[in-house]
């Protein structure tokens, strides 16, 4: 999966002006009729669910919206050029970057169907009919196509979900996706299994939940160590973190802070609601010392289920309360966002 690529985007060239003069039979003064040339096609950048990555800034550099077509006489203006649409993903943020190299965020398409405009065709020429005057009524000039705009276009991949897992290696991440969701992520013995987030789909009677699968953290992955955690911005507009934490391991206890520590250190995580869910409890091993591991998470402060994402033992549970925990997410978020009515008082005269 692509997340982030630049691209130029530029409009299309204006048309230009025409000049030319009516001359038919038993028409004694014919006069300038020269037509207009047609304004460039615009590029515009939109939101579309025919694509999931952004593989196409891979694939092409630039991009270019059509030319205007120049006028013609009898006053005929030229055809405006083709608009450029170029289709994102949903989730799709548009920077344009400036010479100085500020990066400048044009807009959040979060929506399918959102557009926004990124580069605007050249006008098109003026025909000398737009000339004429009383002190000039045969004028012999016109003008050229105005270059469209050019831009350096930033796109930056962000995936929308509901609920995201977050694990180390190993944990059973894609085990547990796969037996909530119809997702087929790849499921292997070996660490780093998943290298790119996994979409898959929580069917529920009210509305369906979208989960995704980070691939694996480890410690220090800000400093670069396994996959990094460059994917963790896919997790920045999800509502609810699940920590997966692997119950065979010895250092189960100590994998949550460290995962905390990571979460921590990525802007706009630290807040998200959580939930603990320890893997793997139908071994024989982990059940000898769960008691043990129900002690040390007893005092986290969030919720913790104990659960096998092969048997299923748990899951229906841990589904059914990170879908409550993402309802009361949305009903905040929704409540944060409504905008503000600005009531005027006006103090009384004195």
């Amino acid at each position: 999966m692509i997340n982030k690529g630049e691209i130029i985007v530029r409009g299309g060239t204006g048309g230009d002006g025409c000049v030319s003069f009516r001359r038919e039979k038993y028409i004694r003064f014919g006069g300038p009729d020269g037509g207009d040339g047609g304004d460039g096609g615009d590029a515009i950048v939109v939101a579309s669910s025919s694509v999931v990555d952004l593989g196409l800034t891979r694939r092409q550099r630039e991009f270019v919206a059509g030319d205007g077509r120049g006028g013609s006489g009898c006053r005929k203006h030229g055809r405006k050029g083709v608009d450029l649409a170029i289709s994102v993903p949903v989730g799709t943020m548009v920077l344009a970057k400036a010479d100085s190299g500020e990066e400048m965020p044009l807009a959040d398409l979060k929506m399918l169907g959102e557009s926004v405009l990124v580069a605007k065709g050249g006008r098109g020429g003026l025909g000398n009919a737009r000339f004429a005057t009383a002190a000039n009524q045969a004028p012999e000039i016109a003008t050229r196509g105005k270059a469209g705009e050019e831009r350096y276009i930033i796109l930056e991949l962000k995936l929308i979900t509901d609920i995201c897992i977050i694990g180390h290696p190993n944990s059973g991440k894609s085990t547990l996706l796969s037996a909530i969701t119809r997702a087929k992520p790849e499921i292997a013995d070996y660490p780093f299994t998943t290298r790119q987030p996994v979409l898959g789909v929580v069917p529920d009677v009210r509305r369906d939940f979208v989960m995704a699968e980070m691939p694996g953290l480890v410690r220090d992955a800000h400093l670069g160590k396994g996959l990094g955690n460059a994917f963790l911005r896919h997790a920045e507009r999800t509502k609810l973190l699940v920590y997966l934490l692997d119950g065979s391991s010895p250092t189960a206890t100590d994998d949550l802070s460290t995962l905390e520590k990571e979460i921590a250190l990525c802007k706009g995580l630290s807040q998200k609601p959580r939930i603990v869910a320890v893997n793997k409890v139908d071994l024989p091993e982990v059940q000898a010392r769960l008691p043990q591991v129900k002690q040390h998470f007893a005092e986290v402060g969030m919720p913790v289920y104990y659960i096998s994402a092969v048997s299923g033992q748990a899951v229906l549970e841990l589904v059914r309360k990170a879908i409550a925990m993402v309802d009361r997410a949305s009903q905040d978020e929704a409540r944060t966002e409504q905008p503000q009515i600005a009531v005027f008082r006006p103090k009384p005269r004195k």
